[in-house]
């Protein structure tokens, strides 16, 4: 098991910046790839970002490549969502989520492959 606390979110203007943070507590967080999910209002959750056990292999949703990184501190129990040049069209609850997946270079984007899920964080931009 493994709880996941999101933090950081908030109201920026168009093109300012944020960084979101996930705090794992429980088992091993290096064991684990870690994800970050988007639902904006009236639409479905989507995949943002997702990162594997050891950092080395990152993925990105097409709408957001080049403007965020995902980061992850192993030491620290914490995956990192660095989203700059914010767009309106950002705004909506991010989820962090987590799986097992050690030794895996695969990220999934799917949000079935997911087990464990955080309570979200909202990010509002203003035009």
């Amino acid at each position: 098991q493994v709880q996941l606390v999101e933090s950081g979110g908030g109201l920026v203007q168009a093109g300012g910046s944020l960084r979101l943070s996930c705090a794992a507590s429980g088992r091993s967080f290096s064991i684990y790839a870690m994800g970050w999910f988007r639902q904006a209002p009236g639409k479905e959750r989507e995949f943002v970002a997702g990162i594997n056990w050891s950092g080395g292999s990152t993925n990105y949703a097409n709408s957001v490549k080049g403007r965020f990184t995902i980061s992850r501190d192993n030491a620290k129990n914490t995956v990192y969502l660095q989203m700059n040049s914010l767009k309106p069209e950002d705004t909506a609850d991010y989820y962090c989520a987590a799986h097992l997946g050690y030794g895996l270079g695969h990220v999934s984007s799917l949000q079935s492959t997911y087990d464990y899920w955080g309570q979200g964080t909202q990010v509002t931009v203003s035009s």
